[in-house]
């Protein structure tokens, strides 16, 4: 599920109102919301819009919402993050299969505590602590359930437009 458009890949996990998610938003310079903030801020539309490369983490919860941007973050490891969550689930939702809770370590700004919500869903908690360069506090977003077949096709998805 993505709440909010953003241009480039896009991970969202969560739900309308709780989510954490992984983007590399791109901007379109002949977007004339673009344009425009391009001229308010005094520079072309190519500038504001930027190369489109660089990755953030968004976090809402019931109507708080943040963000900040990931310096030095590169596609693999979104993308690894992405693989090791899609594969924690196809495992609990293999035929036979227990669900379980897991944890999936994003290295030192994300980490992902699922816990199974039913027979077909999870509820997952973020732990997100942005980079020390004078951000928020850590943040701790706890979802609603999620369902497992979206989630795994939105992971897909991700990846899918990573390798691309």
């Amino acid at each position: 599920m993505s709440p909010v458009p953003v241009g480039g890949p896009a991970l969202f996990i969560g739900t309308d109102t709780a989510y954490v998610a992984l983007v590399r938003p791109r901007l379109d310079p002949a977007d004339p919301g673009v344009r425009h903030a391009a001229e308010q801020a005094g520079v072309s539309p190519e500038e504001f819009a930027g190369a489109g490369d660089v990755w953030a983490v968004m976090v809402e919860d019931e109507g708080g919402g943040d963000g900040f941007e990931l310096p030095g973050v590169r596609d693999a490891e979104p993308a690894d993050f992405a693989g090791r969550l899609r594969a924690e689930l196809a495992a609990a939702t293999a035929p036979g299969a227990e669900p379980a809770p897991f944890t999936v370590d994003g290295g030192a700004v994300l980490r992902l505590d699922a816990r199974p919500a039913g027979p077909a869903g999870y509820v997952f908690t973020a732990r997100v602590t942005p980079p020390e360069d004078g951000a928020p506090s850590p943040l701790t977003v706890e979802t609603g359930p999620v369902d497992t077949a979206g989630l795994l096709a939105d992971l897909d998805a991700f990846l899918g437009s990573l390798a691309s």
